[in-house]
This record gives structure tokens, sequence and C-alpha cells, in this order.
């Protein structure tokens, strides 16, 4: 699942993790370019295939891109005196064009008036079996086996070829994993075409489509695939020209291996009309970058995780990792009560030196999700400022004199009008400084004002359920009106949501917090930030100028480095297993580390936001 419209096509270098693996893992990492991998595939299947023939079966995340290497299998093949033959299992077993456009379109708001970009809808849970034809299906299990014999190789290829109901006919499965970023880029690029179309549709659509319907069923194939150690390969393509293979147990361990150690993941960068200019600069950014409005630094949905394995760095799909460590990632609890979803995701949003604020917006709770999108739950988030200029605020909540009926019409008008809304007469704020922490719980109206830098954290459910109630008339990049969410906005925000409610230590939508000691020792201290029952994250704030000592135990921490130069994150027990932060970088520390330290590499005090599940959020509704 993703909501990544249009990443930046650039491949941050530095978040690189270096966890130790064993030497046979290694040497067994297949590069070289394409050519090279399937002349090494091909010769591994050749024995035999010559002897009786071989059956194998290519599966893969959302846009993999199986047709160069079946051409250069075939190659192989000729030369080694062995027959092949190529099978799409799509076409072979898929519901025609039309039945599936009926089955998912219907799940789909074409009412611009309630979603004036055709954003939303409701994501099928069917999977891959219920988009394909019982009969044609079946006729595929009779034929298929017929087609192996012996001095051939028969290739089946296409989404789905490895679930439950066909993956006792292969002799051999593989898996083609891609990057989120990838992903989409090749959707942009007009590689790819929804489950049942036979050409690509208009961008957005294209994407709409696939989270509500192919990235999900990829997401839960490709979880029960790995759950259950299915494939026997495991193939990175996230350049088709420059595949990469390796036998799935070592693919699982340098998962296994990974969670040993805390880890960063690979960012991705996205432009914005409010974009500012500080991360920018501060990650040296392409200077062919208008801006990097959206820094999703560990966003789970849409990064990945850069291994380095002798020569190669892998690039792994960031779920795919949760996929095979998720108890040891998050717990056995989380892994539990998320259903093996990693629950929190971390963005930066830069505003520095913009042309203006973001929108004033608010996000819809679990009960509207769960009914309107057949989501998971509810979208909350948080800001923590970290970087300020002049003047900047930070928009959270009514004013206690807003007249809100009033500031409905105002906005309608607005987006219906054209005509400027005076937002400051209802929206009430904070004067934004480094350390600001707000609490943002589904229906709080929000924005983050211009010139900062905000660590956002956020829940579970990402899909771009952020209604714009006021876009200050604004244009895109493409020359028109952004669009306004004012009905979905009027059904979702909170008017309770007063200044005097959200800062009423009383109340139970105390959101905007005074920090408060938790815990310290020598030289430490760590201050609870934000906390509130109706969300299920802790934030806290650790302070230290040499060391913060800190036990996991059995739940994650994710780390963000907002004051200071440099840290090292360090196991107790094994202090070889560390990883290296600078400003604003942001390090998972997985729940099965247990103790670790955090040490000062610099001479500034450090400042660590740290983010961690709250107790007892196993008893919360989602």
């Amino acid at each position: 699942m993703s909501f990544m419209y249009n990443p930046f096509p650039f491949d941050d270098p530095r978040p690189v993790n270096r966890p130790e693996l064993s030497k046979k893992t290694v040497e067994s990492v297949v590069s070289g370019g394409t050519p090279a991998v399937a002349k090494k595939f091909v010769a591994e299947l050749a024995p035999k295939a010559a002897k009786e023939g071989v059956i194998v079966a290519f599966d893969g995340y959302t846009t993999a891109s199986w047709k160069l290497f079946l051409n250069l299998m075939a190659r192989e093949c000729d030369l080694l005196g062995l027959q092949f033959e190529e099978i799409d299992v799509n076409e072979a077993t898929l519901k025609s064009g039309k039945e599936i456009d009926d089955m998912i379109d219907s799940l789909l708001i074409w009412d611009t008036k309630i979603d004036p970009t055709l954003l939303y809808g409701k994501i099928y849970h069917g999977g891959y079996i219920g988009l394909m034809d019982e009969a044609k299906t079946a006729a595929f299990r009779a034929d298929l086996p017929a087609r192996k014999s012996a001095g051939k190789i028969t290739a089946v290829f296409g989404y789905g070829s490895l679930i439950k109901e066909l993956r006792d006919l292969y002799d051999v499965k593989c898996f083609f994993d891609i990057t989120p970023k990838n992903s989409i880029l090749r959707i942009r690029r007009g590689e790819y075409a929804n489950l049942g179309k036979k050409h690509t549709g208009i961008i957005n659509r294209t994407i709409r489509r696939c989270y509500y319907c192919d990235f999900e069923c990829a997401v839960q194939n490709r979880k029960e695939l790995f759950h259950n150690n299915v494939p026997d390969y495991y193939f990175l393509d996230n350049d088709p020209h420059k595949l990469q293979m390796l036998p799935f147990e070592a693919f699982a361990d340098v998962c296994a291996q990974l969670v040993k150690y805390p880890f960063r993941a690979k960012p991705c960068y996205l432009e914005g009309v409010w974009g500012g200019t500080y991360m920018k600069k501060l990650r040296n950014l392409p200077k062919e970058m208008r801006n990097a409005a959206w820094v999703f630094d560990f966003i789970p949905m849409e990064v990945s995780v850069v291994v380095e394995a002798g020569g190669e760095l892998l690039d792994i799909n960031y779920c795919s990792f949760v996929h095979k460590e998720g108890v040891n990632l998050m717990g056995q609890a989380c892994v539990d009560h998320f259903e093996g979803y990693f629950p929190i995701r971390f963005n930066y949003d830069d505003s520095y030196h913009s042309t203006g604020n973001m929108s004033v917006q608010c996000h819809s709770g679990g009960k509207y999700n769960i009914e309107n999108y057949n989501e998971f739950g509810r979208q909350d988030e948080s800001y923590y400022v970290v970087v300020t200029g002049h003047e900047a605020k930070t928009f959270i909540g009514f004013r206690d004199d807003a007249d809100i009926p009033q500031f409905f019409k105002d906005i309608e008008a607005a987006d219906t009008e054209h005509k400027p809304c005076d937002y400051m007469k209802y929206v009430s704020y904070e004067e934004s400084k480094p350390g600001l922490q707000v609490m943002l719980p589904a229906g709080t109206i929000h924005s983050s004002g211009r010139n900062q830098v905000i660590l956002e954290i956020g829940s579970l459910t990402i899909g771009s359920y952020t209604y714009k109630m006021y876009d200050y008339l604004r244009l895109d990049f493409d020359g028109k009106q952004r669009p306004i969410h004012t009905k979905l906005g009027e059904e979702n925000v909170r008017q309770d949501r007063r200044y005097s409610v959200i800062h009423d230590p009383k109340s139970p939508e105390y959101i905007v917090q005074t920090p408060r000691l938790d815990k310290e020792g020598e030289g430490w201290q760590e201050y609870i930030l934000g906390e509130n029952p109706q969300m299920y994250i802790s934030l806290r704030r650790l302070e230290f100028e040499k060391q913060c000592p800190q036990n996991t135990v059995d739940r994650f921490h994710v780390l963000a480095l907002v004051d200071g130069e440099a840290c090292r994150v360090r196991s107790v027990a094994h202090p070889e297993r560390y990883f290296d932060m600078q400003f604003m970088d942001i390090v998972c520390v997985p729940a099965d580390m247990g103790e670790y330290v955090i040490e000062n590499l610099g001479v500034e005090p450090i400042r660590i936001h740290k983010t961690t599940l709250r107790q007892g959020f196993e008893n919360d509704p989602r």
C-alpha cells in the first residue's frame, strides 16, 4: 500500500546498513548484470531440466518486470540445448478486464464533489484468487503439468502465480521484489497497467487503483509467502538491467542479521508547493529539486533498507524485512495487535523559507476509516518542531471564540467562489520553537506554518486521508487550484477541540502538553512530551551530554537526532552492533535489542526524540 504519488527519482547514498553477514550469504548473491544472473539461474536449473524438465514460477510485487529476464533465460536455454516456454498466469487465469473493473470500480469514489481528485475508495480484500476466473484457473491447473518434459524449462510468470491454490504446480518458486519508490516511478513512466487492464491509464487513477487493489493483493501475497518461506529464490528487481539474485534462505539470513542492529531506512523525497529549502541543503539533494516538502525518512510502506553484502548493496523493500523479522523487530504483542504491520510512520515536513503554510486540514478516525475505506484504523498524527525561522507557527485546534458554522461557509466560498478565508479568525496556533510537541488525534484541525521543519509522526493508516479544508487559493505545480475536501472535512473535524480544551491537563483532549520528567540518571534525563489515551504512541525526548542508557524491553524504539552533531546507538551486550546518526537522521532500534546506549560523538549537548508504543496499547481499539 502506498500513497507516495510522485517521489523524486533520487537515491540517497548515505543510509547504508552494515550488519555482519556470513561468507556463505555474501557469496550467494548473484549480480553483475541481468545477463549474468540469467546465465547462473538457468545453469542451476539445467541438470534437472535435462533429465525430467522443470516448471519454474515467477511471482512479484506490483510492477515487477520479468520480460528481459525471460528473454535472457530463453537465450541461455538455446545455448544449452534446452527447450523454453513461458506462460503468463494472468492471461491464463484472470477474469476479463470488464469483470475486474466492475468489481474494483464499484469500491472507488467517483463523485468529484466529495473527492475532487478521485483519491479515495474501499480497499479490496479478496486477494489475487478473487480476481481469477474459476473455470480458467481450473483449466490452467489441468494443462500445466502436461507441459513438463525432459529437456525443457517452462516459466510461469505473473502476479499471484505463487498463491496457495497454484503453488503445488511448480518445481522452483521465485519472487521478484521492488522498492515502493521504484514501483511508483514505473507506474508514472507508463510501465504498468492495473490488474486486468491491457494498457496503463491516467496516472493518479492508476495509482489509486493500485492502492485499493493491486498493492493490497501484492502485500498480502508477499506476507504469506515470506512467512511460510515459500520462494526458493529472491530477486531484487529495482533495475531490470541489474537484477540481483540470492537463495531465499540467504535473503532470510540478511534480514535475521539486520534485525540485530540499530538501522536506518533509505528516505524518499517529494516536492510540494509549500516546500522549503532546509532539508535540501542539509542532505545535499539534487539542485534540480524545487524543494523537499516531504522527507519520507521512515514511512514503512514507502521506504526500503539498504544492506551491504560484500561489494553489493541490496535495496530491500522495508515491508519485506518486516514480513521476515516482525517479532524480533516489533515484539510479539505489537505483531499480534497490528497484524504484522509496522505501526508508526515518520517523516519531515519542510516549509523553511517557503511560499506559505501547509493546508489547514484534518484526518479521519477509526470507525470512519473502517466503514468508508475498509482501512485498518485511525489516522492520527503528531508534530515535533525541529527547526524554525522568524514568526513560525504551528496551527492546532479552533480558537475559543471561533464561529465554526461561519468557518464552514467561508471555506466553501473559498472553494467554489475563490474568495479568501481569514483562517486566523478560526484556527488557533502555537508560536513555534524547537522542542514544541503537539499531538493530533484524528479529527484535529491543524497545519504546519511556513518557515519551519517538523518531525511528523503518525499512525499506521496512511492512505491520503488528509482533508484539505483551506489552502489559501493556492495553485499546484500544474497551475490548477489545489482541491479542497470541504464535505469530508466537515464530517470529520472535531469542533470541540478548542484552544482552552487542548491545553487543559484535566481534559481528555489535552494534546498540547508540557514536558514532564519521567526518568533520569547520571548526566541524562528522559521527558514525556506527549501521551494521550486516544493515541497508541508515546512521544519522548532524551537529553544528555555524554551518553544515555536505554532498554527496549520487547518494544521497538525510533530515535531522531533533533539537536547535536552526531551520536552512536549501540548494543550493550554486543558493542560491535551499532549505527552512527547524523543530525536529523532517524534510526530504529529493534524490540529484541534489549539494553543499548546512545553516545555523543560530538561536543554539543544531544537531544534525541524517541517514539515507542504507549503502555497498554495492545488493549486499545484500532
